[in-house]
């Protein structure tokens, strides 16, 4: 019933990098103050942090700029790459309140100020670069760099030949470093980056104590929030799972998410039941975004929606299980230790934040004893020391 995500995914890499609509010139070192254009979400950003790294790596003494959303600023202070950051709530990027204009106005005023070299303009397939690539024009920045489906004129002088989905899907990782490529920002390494601080850390272990967590046990991260109810496995087979993890290691159950995902957190808590209710600790709104991702760095194991918690594994090489919704085939794991699990249908790629079949088969098509059987087997593969020895003979004895 259940495949690897790999197997039904649209064709990628060769199928994708159709060539660009002509050879495109390198940047050379005369390019050295860039703004990077991605106004979406803290997943996207990450995803993109392969793509700044090559940008920057390109030629010495590169300046970065993210012009990004309010979910990409707050990111941006994890970022090496990134030597400054502009918020900027564009009003190409999803549905928006109705505002007047003088703040478009303002922002291209200030992008004009600041006198960039050169603009790259990070999409996905369904978004189009055009509004982006609009303001870059008019605030004077000379070099512009995109994909886009119709041929965009003066609006990009470096224009990448959108081809997907029709030639294939690339992963988001894959789909801006190609694009950087075209310019020949060449990437060495291509993980995604995240770099936390000592004082994530410390606010980490500090709150921990508070709420009498052990930090010598070792604990599982479950996140069952995600921003699309399309999204979202059910919290109850999310309390099925992680009854059974606790039964069999012994390991805590940490249970986060935002302060409007505290109803799935109860929820996920309840349907575990009362015999491992000490394992369980309900962490919503617990944490700012540094300590938070201390956490899954220190995780056993991450257990997630595909959403935020699962990129940001990805950055710091946390071992995930991914309860991936058929929805959008580019956004899972990346070069982290990783299970991908879903019921596949025939109503995949749906891309709708609500399923418009009712059903959310995609998701309510896994067990819940695969999602436990998905992180025993991660914890076995990357951490067969736990630090107890009792964990490790359960997981031991499970897995065998």
């Amino acid at each position: 019933m259940m495949k690897r995500l790999a197997q039904i995914a649209p064709p990628t890499a060769a199928h994708a990098a159709v060539a660009a609509a002509a050879p495109l010139a390198p940047w050379g070192d005369d390019v050295k103050r860039i703004l990077c254009v991605r106004t979406d979400n803290l997943g996207d950003v990450l995803m993109t942090t392969p793509a700044l790294h090559a940008l920057r790596a390109a030629s010495p003494d590169r300046h970065l700029t993210l012009l990004t959303s309010p979910a990409g600023e707050a990111i941006a202070p994890f970022l090496a790459d990134v030597d400054d950051v502009i918020r900027y709530d564009a009003p190409w990027t999803r549905n928006r309140p109705p505002r007047s204009h003088p703040a478009d106005l303002a922002m291209r005023a200030l992008l004009e100020e600041r006198q960039f070299d050169a603009a790259v303009i990070f999409t996905v397939y369904s978004q189009n670069p055009l509004p982006a690539a609009t303001m870059c024009y008019l605030a004077g920045i000379h070099r512009r760099l995109a994909r886009c489906r119709e041929n965009p004129y003066a609006l990009l002088n470096d224009w990448v030949r959108e081809t997907e989905p029709e030639h294939g899907t690339q992963h988001e990782v894959e789909r801006q470093l190609t694009l950087v490529a075209a310019v020949g920002a060449q990437a060495v390494d291509s993980r995604m980056r995240m770099q936390l601080r000592d004082i994530d850390r410390k606010t980490l272990a500090a709150a921990l104590a508070r709420r009498g967590i052990d930090p010598a046990v070792p604990f599982a991260v479950i996140h069952p929030g995600a921003s699309a109810e399309s999204r979202r496995y059910p919290a109850e087979r999310f309390g099925d799972a992680a009854a059974r993890l606790v039964r069999q290691t012994g390991m805590n159950m940490l249970v986060t998410g935002s302060a409007s995902e505290a109803p799935l957190a109860r929820t996920l808590i309840e349907a575990a039941g009362p015999s491992v209710r000490t394992f369980m600790h309900d962490l919503t709104d617990a944490f700012e975004l540094g300590a938070f991702s201390a956490l899954i760095e220190r995780a056993m194991v991450v257990i997630s929606n595909n959403s935020g918690p699962v990129h940001i594994a990805s950055a710091l090489g946390a071992p995930v299980v991914d309860l991936y919704a058929l929805t959008n085939p580019q956004h899972g794991p990346w070069k982290t230790p990783h299970r991908v699990l879903f019921n596949d249908v025939e109503c995949r790629w749906c891309y709708r934040s609500v399923c418009p079949q009712g059903h959310h088969a995609c998701l309510r098509g896994i067990p819940p004893i695969e999602v436990a059987n998905a992180a025993l087997e991660l914890i076995a593969e990357t951490k067969p020391s736990t630090g107890s020895p009792s964990i490790a003979n359960r997981i031991a004895t499970h897995t065998e």
